[in-house]
């Protein structure tokens, strides 16, 4: 089932009358997709209303799906996972161009689509083709293919998403400078790369380009990144990082780019420093896509980042009837969290029962290693003045990790003092987004450190190193 155009809705009979659903959902990503099915579940008329032809939003498009694609495709073909066994100059295939990286993304890309798809139509869900932008609060004047057609709905959710903040001095051409969009719709190898912007994205990039042993220089104008990780894991990160040769420009802020006689992207630095790279990734935050939705005809505004202030426990904006979801509503901008926000979204607008979401959700960094953390970091638990202990497990030191050939990765939890409850989890290293569900789940049952102590764990495995971080901790906490 591919989108319907609008303007192929007369010929189904609706001709130019305005259309009627009890929910409007704009944007078919993870907090649309899950906030329409919501909808369709409870016996609502719902239609999703996408500016692409093709469902899935930027998640699939250019953001989730393409980026951990990529990554999976560049540890595979570059022998990452096995180099610590057969040496640094070990590869599965010898010359990765940007063509190898791209087929298993189109073919990635192709198969969610079609699952996707498969979903809205199982669920009666109408999806249409077309750029939307409100007219009143309650209509939406759909453009396709230059003609236009209006829907009106007794409830709207806003899941439009973000795009690339592309400052207006930075010479992005599709060649060598690029945004995070266009590098992961259209993958090149360089020789070299400066990435611009230290979040999540651009250590992610980063990583992944430096595992196909291309020079990485990052440039962040903080003198720290990534603060919402505790800082020990973080300390771990950066060492394997510049072990690797990345390079850091830290507490340095671009102040232009220019294209050299040579090609070459030059970047200038506040400190007078300059790097000079085949390739450049801006990397320095998204914007709400909320530019073009004509907020100012519904009683909206968007902050200067393009958000939409919403209430976090019914996902309401300041119009009663307008929800917004997903990362067009800011932190943490994760497709976990933004399918949760759709569906309590969906179950509001309807008066249905809604069960307390989670107190602790995990946080998953696809960098290479990957980061994974839920609940409270070491520094959290000191400012709440929270007597605590730690616990560390390094995965050189698991039998697993011995067998899987790692030579870094670390696990640390944090415990109360007062109760011996979890009070968080933080990993990095092969795996790490896995492995946190574990300590998710302790943490909201709320589980003590003798459940890992006690409890028997596959072995051998990497989650073992849980009951190895949990038996460090307890030789210094003792019995209860």
């Amino acid at each position: 089932m591919a989108l319907t155009s609008v303007a192929g809705i007369a010929g189904q009979g609706c001709g130019a009358r305005v259309q009627q659903y009890e929910l409007i959902v704009i944007g078919s990503g993870p907090a649309g997709r899950r906030a329409a099915i919501q909808a369709a579940k409870l016996g609502r008329s719902v239609p999703v209303i996408e500016n692409r032809l093709r469902v899935g939003g930027v998640s699939v498009h250019t953001g989730t799906i393409p980026s951990k694609t990529l990554r999976e495709t560049v540890l595979n073909l570059s022998g990452w996972r096995e180099r610590g066994f057969y040496g640094l100059a070990y590869r599965v295939k010898k010359d990765i161009e940007g063509k190898d990286l791209g087929v298993r993304l189109r073919m990635t890309l192709d198969h969610e689509i079609e699952v996707l798809e498969h979903q809205f139509a199982r669920n009666g869900v109408k999806t249409f083709a077309g750029v939307a932008r409100f007219a009143d609060p309650h209509t939406l004047t759909v453009t396709a293919n230059s003609e236009e057609h209006s829907f009106t709905g007794d409830r709207i959710i806003i899941a439009v998403g973000t795009s690339p903040y592309r400052p207006p001095d930075i010479p992005f051409n599709g060649r060598n400078v690029f945004d995070s969009d266009d590098i992961a719709t259209e993958p090149h190898v360089p020789k070299s790369l400066t990435v611009v912007g230290a979040g999540v994205i651009g250590i992610e990039y980063a990583t992944i380009f430096s595992a196909l042993d291309v020079p990485v220089t990052i440039v962040e104008p903080r003198e720290h990144f990534l603060e919402f990780i505790d800082r020990e894991i973080i300390d771990e990160f950066m060492h394997d990082l510049r072990k690797r040769g990345i390079q850091f420009r830290l507490g340095a802020r671009v102040d232009r780019v220019e294209i050299d006689a040579q090609g070459q992207a030059v970047s200038h630095l506040s400190d007078g420093r300059r790097v000079r790279t085949e390739m450049l990734l801006y990397a320095a935050g998204r914007v709400g896509a909320t530019k073009d939705l004509g907020l100012e005809n519904c009683g909206l505004e968007a902050d200067g980042r393009g958000r939409l202030t919403i209430d976090r426990k019914t996902f309401q904006t300041k119009v009663p009837h307008i929800y917004a979801a997903g990362d067009v509503i800011g932190f943490p901008s994760l497709a976990s969290t933004s399918m949760e926000q759709g569906r309590i979204a969906a179950c509001h607008a309807f008066g249905a029962p809604v069960p307390p979401a989670p107190e602790h959700l995990p946080y998953g960094i696809y960098a290479v290693p990957e980061i994974s953390t839920v609940g409270l970091t070491e520094a959290q638990a000191r400012e709440q003045g929270i007597g605590f202990e730690i616990g560390i497990a390094r995965f050189r030191e698991i039998s697993r990790g011995h067998i899987m050939g790692l030579e870094t990765g670390m696990m640390k939890l944090v415990f109360s003092l007062a109760d011996r409850k979890l009070l968080g989890a933080h990993i990095v290293g092969e795996g790490a987004t896995e492995l946190i569900h574990i300590g998710q789940a302790v943490l909201n049952l709320g589980g003590t450190i003798d459940y890992f102590v006690q409890n028997a764990f596959n072995y051998p495995t990497l989650a073992e190193g849980y009951k190895i971080a949990a038996l460090d901790a307890y030789n210094r906490m003792g019995p209860r």
